[in-house]
């Protein structure tokens, strides 16, 4: 009798071990966790509703939404929480990807201009033999400064863009004269702005100063991901849109006060009440509920083909870069 116990307890915890790794491990990239554009993602985890999918979801931070888009093409990431633009680059370029759940109807992004330049910066059409900050060459924020430069009529190899990451980097980069300015987003926004450091020149946080810039709504913050992925990977896909569907709504129905408390401590680090006024200022951005906006993603096309040579002359099927299904089916 003792004979077989023994082995049998053996198998109960061998088969234990093996269901504990069965499940597949997801990693999900963040371009610059700590930004305001792409809160939900954090928030997601704080309320606990991506532990409440019952998956192994890990968010990392890569500090421009390109880098996270490497780590995912390379296989090293299962999504990326990043701006919508980049399924209609990738699919010009022969890769198909999709966002799955929208965060946001406007980039949430700004121009500032530091002090030392302002007197020559007074638009785009400015631009001209500028050092220009993005956080990375062939990021959202490059491909929004060159259409903004183009639409004034300067082009690309009229100016120069600087890659220089976001937060602190980017304050250094502005401070110590690196760049005249720079696209950025809260609360690297904030901080420059309220200690004199910069000022606002294009303001795309909100959607009537974004449908006047880009004219139309600007699909931003998402999370896509790769469509073979996606169609393969349907229960854990639907879990997740489901859990940012839930903090969209939390978004929506709280104050900017009651987020802030859900936040880590060393993201509003020592100004809370600043990083409070920048997500009341800006909240209006995010979606709500996932939907990606009607008329956005042939606004992000006409955005990428005003500079982009990879998507120009290009056939783009805009019905391949984003899926409402698993959005339709959380609500």
């Amino acid at each position: 009798m003792k004979f077989m116990i023994k082995p049998l307890s053996a198998m109960l915890l061998l088969a234990s071990s093996l269901n504990c790794y069965s499940a597949e491990k997801i990693t999900i990239m963040v371009g610059g966790i700590e930004k305001q554009i792409y809160l939900p993602a954090k928030l997601a985890e704080q309320l606990g509703y991506l532990k409440e999918t019952g998956l192994e979801i890990e968010l990392l931070s890569e500090p421009a939404g390109v880098n996270a888009e490497t780590e995912m093409l390379s296989g090293a990431a299962q999504g990326v929480v990043g701006f919508y633009d980049h399924t209609i680059d990738l699919q010009a370029r022969g890769k198909l990807v999709e966002s799955v759940v929208q965060f946001s109807q406007a980039p949430g992004e700004v121009i500032l201009v530091s002090k030392a330049a302002a007197s020559a910066i007074k638009s785009p059409a400015d631009f001209k033999g500028k050092t220009l900050g993005v956080t990375g060459l062939g990021s959202s924020t490059n491909f929004l400064t060159q259409y903004l430069a183009a639409k004034a009529g300067v082009k690309n190899s009229e100016f120069t863009t600087l890659p220089v990451g976001a937060g602190s980097t980017f304050i250094a980069a502005m401070a110590q004269g690196k760049i005249d300015a720079g696209m950025t987003t809260e609360p690297t926004i904030s901080k420059l702005t309220s200690s004199g450091a910069a000022s606002v020149l294009v303001d795309l946080r909100t959607m009537k100063e974004t449908e006047a810039a880009l004219g139309g709504a600007y699909p931003a913050a998402c999370l896509y991901m790769p469509t073979a992925w996606v169609s393969s990977h349907k229960e854990q896909v639907q879990k997740i849109v489901t859990a940012f569907v839930k903090t969209l709504k939390y978004i929506k129905t709280h104050s900017a006060k009651e987020i802030t408390e859900k936040m880590p401590p060393d993201y509003y680090t020592a100004n809370k009440q600043m990083y409070i006024d920048a997500l009341e200022g800006s909240k209006q951005m995010f979606t709500g509920d996932g939907v990606m906006p009607e008329s956005g993603p042939a606004t992000v096309l006409k955005v990428l083909n005003g500079f982009d040579k990879a998507v120009q002359g290009k056939s783009i099927n805009l019905a391949n870069t984003f899926t409402t299904d698993f959005v339709k089916a959380a609500r």
